[in-house]
């Protein structure tokens, strides 16, 4: 069920604290109905307590948490998690050993346990044939998918996941995200996800909230937070980022790498952050496009599909680029260098 503004969870000024150590801090949030939203974030940060204060797991010390049209959490509310119509994954998946596949999804309909309503999950996430089998004769990626049929189960608004591919190796990780998106997508369900990852909240989420120190720092889609962080911490925390001093004057910002017709909305000082994959290299004989810098490579990570290459300018600046990984370049190689792709402007306050 989804409130009148198409919102399925509003979290306002949710504040908890453990002792003296404030793990969430005045955090607001709001989650569109239907969509996947990343809680991402560093340890310690608050997100998996934000989780569970959505969940009913925790009380929190100030602030509400609205699930579709109902408040489950306020000043004189407080609704249990079992009546909060949740469902919840969690890290180690929780099942029950003594339970066949079938049987612990069954668990989670309680009375209105329904043969059909099993078959039917099961079917949604790919397992109806091995109904029969206990959960240590299963892969991880099985083991993540009953979780998740059973949190499905009895139909909730909403799915709350808290950190759940850490389990899995890493070759496992990226089949078993693209299997959870279209289960979810299926199953048409409002879904929180906690994770560290940041490659794994840009891959899977609709929506992903940046937090640091029990605040979220900034919300947007994976495009905008990773292309336009809005702070220099969520530009570090989401990836290689080169981050050159620069002014800005009559529409105009100015950096050792480049002159670009931007206008951030202020004047003066500025940094501009660049992402990796935004500069770009040529050889140096390949002609001359009258807009970049020679360098000389002085280090290269080769990862196969593509390769981080880091290039010192005339002015002793050394930046990265993130090209295909052929041609390969080599310490020693001169090479032509320009900016490609967008940047971010930040004003010293950032």
């Amino acid at each position: 069920m989804e409130n009148g503004n198409g919102t399925a969870i509003t979290i306002s000024g949710l504040s908890k604290a453990f002792g003296s150590v404030k793990a969430v801090d005045g955090l607001n949030l709001e989650v569109p109905d239907g969509s996947i939203c990343a809680l991402l974030g560093p340890s310690g940060c608050g997100k998996t307590t934000t989780l569970r204060l959505v969940a009913g797991f925790e009380r929190p010390d100030d602030g509400s948490v609205q699930i579709g049209d109902r408040v489950v959490t306020g000043p004189s509310t407080f609704i249990p998690p079992e009546r909060r119509r949740i469902g919840m994954v969690f890290q180690d998946y929780a099942l029950f050993p003594h339970y066949d596949v079938a049987g612990n999804v069954a668990y989670a309909l309680g009375r209105n346990r329904s043969a059909e309503r099993v078959s039917e999950i099961l079917r949604l996430v790919g397992l109806e044939e091995i109904a029969d089998r206990r959960p240590d004769q299963l892969s991880g990626g099985q083991q993540q998918r009953i979780a998740l049929a059973r949190a499905l189960a009895p139909t909730p608004e909403v799915i709350l996941l808290d950190e759940p591919f850490s389990n899995l190796d890493a070759a496992l990780r990226a089949e078993v995200r693209a299997e959870t998106r279209q289960i979810l997508r299926a199953a048409n369900v409002t879904a929180v996800f906690v994770t560290h990852d940041q490659e794994e909240a840009l891959s899977l989420a609709d929506t992903v909230a940046v937090m640091n120190d029990g605040l979220i720092e900034q919300v947007g889609t994976p495009e905008e937070v990773y292309g336009r962080p809005a702070t220099r911490w969520v530009a570090n925390f989401l990836g290689d980022a080169e981050v050159l001093p620069g002014t800005v004057s009559a529409g105009q910002v100015e950096c050792e790498l480049a002159r670009l017709s931007l206008n951030p909305g202020f004047e003066g000082p500025c940094d501009i952050v660049i992402r990796p994959e935004s500069i770009a290299i040529a050889a140096a004989a390949s002609g001359s496009r009258g807009d970049e810098h020679e360098g000389i490579v002085v280090d290269r990570e080769f990862y196969g599909h593509d390769q981080l290459v880091v290039v010192e300018l005339p002015s002793g600046l050394r930046i990265r680029s993130r090209s295909a990984g052929f041609p390969a370049w080599h310490p020693g190689d001169r090479v032509r260098v320009w900016l490609d792709g967008p940047v971010n402007v930040m004003s010293p306050s950032q």
